[in-house]
């Protein structure tokens, strides 16, 4: 084997081991609803955020996002990071980001509208960039979305291969009077996540049971 064969080899074994590792590797794209009321409920994101930091591995991907009146843009990522292989730099980027986060849930104003819809499409792009083996979108939202008239999200989107996690769907006021609304809420959105691809939809309400957020089965 000539050099040259030789240094493609080494190249093409690299490249392959770097693809082996992120096949491995978990991205999470967490989309925190600061709309309307809602924007209330920030603190009890924190908490999940902490849980994330904390459980995340070298190598692991994590980025937390506004939910707005218009949320398909990077501008509303609070922060990301894909955490170094090496424990002191891995830390070093947790604490920073966990100092991010707090600053700026510290005092949410709440948006008008609540665009879960551009947020979602955003958060796929994320994490299918991420190129990681397991991939989840969670939304910390009532999962009420409402849009003023010119913005358009009543196409199909993709979210094929992303797992799908809802959490603290508080219920609203119509909700208590019909309880109906509150089901039909999450069915519609259910039934549009499926459509869209996603390894799996799932909702948790119970912030004891942080670990099924990041269960892989």
């Amino acid at each position: 084997m000539d050099r040259r064969s030789f240094l493609a080899s080494l190249a093409a074994l690299a490249a392959g081991g770097c693809g082996d590792s992120r096949a491995h590797a978990h991205a999470v794209y967490m989309l925190v609803d600061t709309s309307g009321t809602y924007a209330q409920e920030a603190g009890k994101a924190q908490i999940i955020i902490n849980y994330l930091l904390g459980t995340l591995q070298p190598g692991d991907s994590l980025a937390v996002a506004r939910v707005e009146s218009r949320s398909f843009s990077e501008k509303d990522i609070i922060a990301k990071a894909t955490f170094d292989t090496r424990p002191s730099q891995a830390n070093a980027q947790k604490r920073a980001f966990h100092d991010r986060i707090e600053s700026a849930l510290r005092n949410v104003s709440g948006s008008r509208y609540t665009d879960i819809t551009g947020g979602l499409i955003q958060g796929a792009e994320y994490l299918n960039e991420a190129g990681a083996g397991t991939k989840t979108l969670i939304v910390f939202s009532d999962m009420q979305e409402e849009l003023d008239k010119v913005t358009q999200r009543d196409f199909p989107i993709s979210l094929k291969n992303i797992r799908v996690i809802a959490v603290n769907v508080v219920k609203l006021g119509t909700d208590n009077v019909d309880p109906r609304r509150y089901l039909g809420r999450l069915q519609a959105w259910e039934k549009r996540v499926v459509d869209a691809g996603a390894a799996e939809w799932r909702v948790i309400n119970d912030l004891q049971r942080l670990d099924r957020i990041l269960a892989k089965s």
